[in-house]
């Protein structure tokens, strides 16, 4: 189990290019997750869903995604609260409170998605989920200690130098683990370096000294990372094209599922812009994406605080483009209407009125892989469907896809203003192109294929700088 000093240290991208070395030596590898925080999810093979970096690790795996990768996945819809997906099925929505409760009834489930993965394969490699340090939460504890503990896993703690203190990090947490949980930590890594890291020899081996850990090497910050689909909306870069067309995503404060966005950042002629809040639309953008969000309401007045509403209909007015993803579609239309209070206090909301459609949202999410047909350009591709919430009015009736003959999204009578519940579908190297044609860019990037070569080249980098045959001896 790789377990880190904190969030955002890392944990996903060793466990996928550890995924990939397995692989490459002929062990049969399948990642696990106890429990994640994400709304950036995958569909499953099975039906269901789990979060989008354990999908990312079983590609590396080369395995299809299952919901017993991830069999606790917490999807926040607000800043309290967030709706929890157990075995790839939404269970409730609670508070932090009530999950604290909730959490010793769910380890049950975590332990017999474990165990059929451990029955299926040579090796499974597991991710923790922010840190073991935050001791007030090991009471109840299934992401962590609590789990190893249960399963009788031996922990790999990684700390990542590039944000300073690592030392304070490994050690620190040394100190405030209770003996028990210490003595299951078999060793550490250091992340994320930049640099010569021989110059880090003396602090590598005083956190060996202070801990009695075993040290499994020091690995250089992974240039190709970004090539990877984004755990974390803020991995996402910005791309600069000399030349091309200026696309706009708008970063909403429930941002979901924003790896939509990967491929479009991949493509030498487009220039994308990740827009954050307090920042206007800028004036010469092509296109807008409105991406998916988890909490579509909430993200309407989200929105407008931001002034976005205003910037949206100054960019239709200009002649821009603008397309809605899931929430995205949803926000796009006259009304939103939640009467059961799925998604908070029960109410209907006036939308941004740019498609002629109006959303309900109802209690079943629909949880689905789809081939599609994209209406105005006739390029097909792949996608996936993951929400709740109904969608339909004039608009409709000029479809955005066809999804087994039947009408899907909407488009409005000028053409420039579309959405969709289909996600992924610019990974679809043919439909991108198409797509992007219509922005006068010429597509220059083969996404699947780069994602594999950068999961060889991840497990290449491993391989080189970590003592991989020393972590994967650790397995029982």
């Amino acid at each position: 189990m790789i377990q880190g000093t904190g969030s955002n240290v890392g944990k996903s991208l060793l466990v996928a290019g550890l995924c990939r070395a397995a692989r490459l030596r002929g062990i049969r590898v399948a990642p696990f997750k106890p429990q994640n925080m994400s709304n950036n999810a995958a569909v499953t093979i099975d039906g269901g869903e789990i979060g989008r970096a354990q999908a990312l690790q079983a590609q590396a795996a080369g395995l299809l995604p299952h919901t017993d990768m991830n069999p606790v996945l917490l999807k926040p819809e607000t800043d309290v609260g967030a709706q929890v997906v157990v075995q790839g099925r939404r269970l409730t929505t609670a508070r932090a409170r009530e999950y604290q409760a909730l959490k010793p009834k769910l380890l049950g489930h975590v332990l017999d998605s474990f165990a059929r993965l451990r029955g299926a394969h040579d090796l499974v490699l597991v991710e923790g989920a922010g840190s073991p340090a935050e001791v007030n939460l090991r009471q109840g504890d299934i992401a962590n200690m609590g789990f190893a503990s249960a399963a009788g896993v031996p922990v790999v703690l990684a700390g990542d130098i590039d944000r300073g203190g690592v030392i304070a990090q490994i050690v620190g947490t040394s100190v405030v683990l209770d003996k028990d949980d210490a003595a299951r930590i078999a060793g550490f890594v250091i992340n994320r370096f930049r640099g010569d890291p021989g110059l880090f020899d003396d602090g590598y081996a005083l956190i060996a000294a202070q801990t009695g850990w075993r040290g499994y090497g020091v690995c250089p910050w992974f240039d190709d990372a970004w090539k990877l689909p984004a755990e974390d909306a803020l991995d996402i870069r910005d791309r600069t094209a000399a030349a091309g067309a200026h696309v706009v995503c708008l970063c909403l404060s429930r941002i979901a599922n924003f790896d939509d966005l990967d491929p479009l950042a991949q493509e030498p002629g487009v220039r994308l812009t990740m827009l954050g809040p307090g920042r206007a639309i800028p004036a010469d953008a092509d296109l807008v994406i409105i991406p998916g969000t988890k909490s579509t309401r909430g993200d309407l007045a989200f929105l407008r605080a931001q002034g976005w509403a205003a910037g949206l209909a100054d960019h239709v007015r200009r002649g821009g483009r603008v397309l809605g993803i899931c929430g995205g579609y949803q926000l796009l239309g006259r009304e939103i209407a939640d009467p059961a209070g799925i998604e908070g206090d029960p109410g209907t909301e006036a939308g941004l009125g740019l498609l002629d459609v109006a959303t309900v949202m109802l209690p079943d999410k629909r949880l689905t892989e789809v081939a599609a047909l994209h209406v105005p350009t006739g390029a097909g591709f792949r996608g996936y469907e993951i929400h709740i919430g109904r969608t339909s009015g004039p608009d409709a009736a000029r479809p955005f896809a066809l999804v087994e003959g039947a009408p899907e999204g909407a488009i409005s009578p000028d053409g420039r203003i579309a959405g969709s519940y289909l996600h992924g579908m610019f990974r679809d190297d043919g439909f991108r192109a198409a797509y992007l044609a219509g922005l006068g860019v010429t597509s220059q990037t083969a996404y699947d294929a780069t994602v594999e070569t950068t999961l060889d080249a991840l497990a290449a980098h491993l391989e080189r700088h970590l003592d991989v045959d020393g972590l994967f001896a650790l397995a029982r």
